[in-house]
């Protein structure tokens, strides 16, 4: 059975919108080979460039796997009504996603979903990433723990409380249910959510061996945590804007169409 969508053209968008649908779009495809979809749940939002009444979300019952640039329907913030495309609404993405977007001037993008190893961790009772790595310890700081999970987010104010919880912070835990990420672009979310997994995966793997883990130093936690990344070395594109541009280098080999 055909999906009935009404796809967007990039006559319609200035060049800001259609380049933010391409990202948007890679985000949705390259999630699918790293293996952090579920089935056709799990969303990933980003503010439509320009109009801060509105974010980009597939129609419900498309697969990561088939959305391309000009799938994405234009959603209102505060009411959940379809602006510009066609297609359902999917009603938890509107409660979690619109509530963290109106709330949080750095969630440009919104990025959620239930990754296996990040949300392996949110099933134990303590799901916190440990000081025992590079990775990990880039992240300290910059991540929130929601330790009470209240069911499936079917009202906005689930995500009015999700939007208190993160705060400041960048990278959601969400107890017995999974991880949301959030960033001024498509990049900054995706980078953030790939990053968590691998060191969810990494962690996960060392507490399988049985032996204590290794605490880094409290020196070497601030040294790694002013310098991970090392973008102070770099000019022109950031680490998380650099990975991006690889992981559409990728698809532009293997997936093409996700540009359309």
């Amino acid at each position: 059975m055909q999906l009935k969508v009404s796809p967007i053209t990039r006559d319609e968008c200035s060049a800001e919108e259609w380049q933010a649908r391409i990202d948007l779009a890679a985000a949705h495809r390259i999630a699918v080979i790293h293996g952090f979809n579920e089935g056709i749940f799990n969303h990933l939002t980003l503010v439509v460039p320009g109009k801060a009444d509105r974010y980009y979300q597939i129609p419900f019952g498309m697969h990561w796997s088939e959305v391309k640039a000009s799938s994405f329907m234009e959603v209102g913030i505060d009411d959940g009504k379809v602006k510009r495309g066609a297609g359902d609404v999917e009603r938890s993405c509107y409660c979690i996603h619109a509530p963290i977007h109106r709330a949080l001037p750095h969630a440009k993008a919104v990025f959620h979903t239930h990754m296996p190893y990040a949300s392996a961790l949110t099933r134990l009772e303590d799901p916190r990433i440990k000081e025992i790595g590079q990775t990990e310890v880039g992240m300290m700081g910059k991540i929130a723990y929601d330790d009470n999970y209240t069911g499936p987010a079917f009202e906005p104010e689930e995500g009015e409380r999700l939007a208190r919880v993160i705060g400041d912070k960048t990278v959601l835990f969400m107890a017995n249910h999974g991880i949301s990420t959030v960033g001024k672009s498509v990049a900054e979310a995706y980078d953030r959510l790939y990053y968590v997994e691998r060191a969810a995966q990494v962690q996960i793997y060392a507490m399988w061996t049985g032996q204590r883990l290794k605490q880094l130093p409290d020196p070497v936690v601030e040294k790694t945590k002013s310098n991970i990344g090392g973008a102070q070395y770099y000019t022109g594109l950031n680490p998380a804007q650099r990975h991006l541009e690889a992981l559409k280098r990728i698809l532009d080999r293997q997936e093409p169409d996700y540009v359309d």
